[in-house]
């Protein structure tokens, strides 16, 4: 079945500009005297610094860091830790090296999320981090110099190496760590009861609407019940009843031969399954040429088993993780939550890929503060939506659901819940909702309860509708005022009202909060207005902070990927950008509401090469931690061009840093 058809943009932009009084300061702006002083503007230090391409994390002054722990460092007892010195050595491909990267934190550190102990404690508690990926340039010696080197080698190097594999495989997933504040910053509490590492070999549950379909069942497992490990662990986030939500992305880098299976193959409802989700020929990793689970010819349906949502306990080490499918299959990014006005609990998730869209998960039942073991299950029932952003500045959250009267039935290739959430995408292009540029994180305001969606990027907004080769759909490739620059390449941020201020709402009002871009550039817009945001078609280098005038007085940024708040409400954001006009990846904060509102200041500015992820406060708002992920990209184990965090000429590797003020106020 086609896409529902759109109206052009010339009508649609005509409908937005009559209605954006809406959207003025009557509208989405927030009026500085809604909420506390504190909540407006925060009283952190006004210092910021300029882009830098420094190799090293560069703070505004104020602020100081501490290193809490790293790729290599021991988390339980009895085990050696591995420094950097060791990824010369190749003693990572020494037998049974996976039973030791099990026991010390993984690689590529990413989202992070914060349980505080007894007494809602900022000093001491649990940290859950991802560990989303294995570059292995940055962790294996003697490959080829060059990545089409690589790339063309891989096979025959994996072959030479199998070690590789379940080495890599223990690398993956997620480290449950105990965190204390000492008098000299924040440490790792090795072998604390509930530390934990979750790899791609852990066993998980298949919990939801899809549990035991028989898209899902496997040789190994013929129940479609449980599915060994978690991978491609991007961003993350809690749930009220103190869990954490790990989100499963870019799992098409791992499975290998699906063209020669596709091609062979008379399993039309399997073809069906991957068509919005395709699988490659050659896996970005060779795990395929190792472990048969990742050969699509062997095992077809084995990479319909992730995709998903995954529930982690960091209060119950020994309950498996949970694959949450009520919540749909498609490249994760996070999963964070607010409780609605009755109750129930609401999930809101970006698809990370360009064209895909913005999805909110909203329990069945309801949140009950008093039993948590009450609510352990709330995300296996409830109504998964999807979001169409309206011209005019209004917007509706769409029902993925299951309906023999439906649009979402038989007919169209949707035979249950479980269908419908295995081919998630497909049912999304069915109902028309907006294709964005890169919807990544989004995040709930915790005053406001507004809600704010990073779009990282999308060079690719072309002008025409046009079938997309790599998911075999029609998209429209023009802009529209949910996305508004034809060559995205700094990307944008997303600000949502949902009606009533509800999460259970299905309308919303929006509006672009941010254009990101340069505003020191001679060749870029400085927008302050936001009807000059509307007045499409926008360029490359135009800007907009939120209304914010003064150009000289913020900062420039690149690509925005993970948000996080503080407890006064101001937003935080963290980069992953490959365009060097910017600088080094950075964190910035800004204010959402009162005088200062869009005033964006860089705090941070990350080592060469490196992205950075989490954006995670404790409680009192005195510490922030930051994933700072593969330092020293573009750069090999032999020839490294970051050294960061051990210096002294050694490879780099990923490390969590804790963030804190020199005073010891909040941030």
């Amino acid at each position: 079945m086609t896409l529902k058809p759109a109206p052009s943009f010339a009508q649609l932009l005509q409908q937005r500009l009559s209605r954006r009084s809406a959207l003025t300061a009557g509208g989405l702006a927030v009026a500085a005297c809604s909420l506390p002083a504190s909540a407006a503007s925060g009283t952190a230090p006004s210092s910021r610094i300029a882009p830098t391409r420094k190799d090293d994390l560069v703070l505004a002054d104020g602020y100081r860091p501490s290193l809490l722990v790293g790729w290599g460092d021991a988390l339980f007892a009895g085990t050696a830790s591995s420094g950097p010195a060791a990824l010369r050595t190749g003693a990572i491909l020494q037998p049974r090296s996976e039973l030791l990267q099990a026991r010390q934190f993984g690689t590529n550190c990413d989202a992070i999320a914060y349980f505080p102990g007894s007494g809602n404690s900022s000093r001491r508690g649990v940290l859950c981090v991802n560990h989303e990926y294995v570059q292995a340039e940055l962790v294996f010696s003697g490959l080829p110099a060059t990545s089409a080197a690589r790339a063309a080698g891989r096979r025959q190097w994996i072959l030479e190496h199998p070690q590789a594999v379940p080495w890599m495989q223990s690398a993956h997933g997620v480290s449950v760590l105990h965190v204390e504040r000492r008098t000299r910053g924040w440490k790792v509490a090795v072998n604390g009861p509930l530390t934990r590492r979750i790899t791609a070999n852990t066993p998980c549950e298949i919990s939801g609407p899809a549990r035991g379909a028989d898209m899902l069942r496997t040789s190994a497992d013929p129940s479609g019940t449980r599915v060994l490990g978690t991978i491609a662990n991007c961003a993350g986030g809690k749930t009220p009843w103190g869990t954490y939500l790990t989100a499963e992305e870019n799992i098409d880098d791992y499975f290998g031969f699906a063209r020669s299976w596709g091609s062979e193959t008379e399993d039309f409802a399997t073809l069906a399954a991957h068509a919005r989700f395709p699988l490659p020929e050659n896996s970005l990793y060779g795990w395929e040429h190792v472990d048969r689970r990742f050969d699509v010819r062997a095992e077809p349906r084995e990479a319909l088993r992730f995709g998903w949502i995954v529930e982690i306990d960091p209060q119950n080490p020994t309950a498996p993780p949970k694959k949450r499918t009520a919540l749909g299959r498609f490249s994760h990014e996070g999963a964070n939550t607010r409780v609605a006005k009755d109750g129930r609990v609401a999930a809101y998730m970006g698809d990370d890929d360009k064209f895909e869209y913005v999805y909110k998960f909203v329990s069945r039942d309801r949140f009950n503060p008093q039993d948590r073991a009450a609510n352990l299950d709330l995300l296996d029932h409830g109504t998964l939506y999807v979001a169409r952003f309206d011209a005019d500045g209004s917007g509706e959250w769409l029902p993925l659901v299951y309906d023999p009267n439906g649009p979402l039935n038989d007919a169209a290739g949707f035979a249950s819940q479980a269908d419908v959430v295995i081919k998630v995408r497909s049912a999304a292009d069915l109902l028309g909702a907006t294709p964005m540029d890169r919807p990544e994180d989004i995040e709930p305001n915790p005053v406001t309860g507004r809600v704010y969606l990073a779009c990282t990027k999308n060079g690719d907004r072309l002008g025409e509708r046009q079938r997309d080769f790599y998911t075999n759909r029609e998209v429209e490739l023009g802009v529209d005022t949910a996305n508004p620059r034809a060559q995205n390449d700094y990307g944008h941020i997303i600000e949502l009202i949902e009606n009533e201020d509800d999460s259970a709402a299905t309308r919303f009002r929006w509006q672009v909060f941010l254009l990101a871009g340069d505003p020191r550039s001679p060749d870029s817009r400085f927008l302050s207005r936001y009807e000059d945001v509307l007045a499409l078609p926008l360029q490359r280098g135009d800007t907009y902070y939120a209304g914010f005038s003064d150009r000289s007085n913020v900062s420039p940024i690149a690509c925005p990927d993970n948000l996080g708040f503080d407890p006064s409400g101001r937003l935080w954001i963290v980069t992953d950008t490959d365009d060097d006009s910017i600088g080094n990846n950075g964190c910035y904060v800004v204010p959402t509401t009162g005088p200062d509102r869009g005033q964006l200041r860089q705090i941070a500015s990350a080592p060469v090469g490196a992205e950075v992820c989490g954006c995670e406060f404790t409680p009192d708002g005195r510490t922030l931690f930051l994933s700072i992920q593969h330092p020293g990209e573009g750069g090999t184990v032999e020839a490294p061009v970051s050294h960061w965090p051990d210096g002294g000429g050694l490879p780099a590797r990923s490390a969590v840093v804790a963030i804190e003020r020199d005073d010891g106020e909040p941030l």
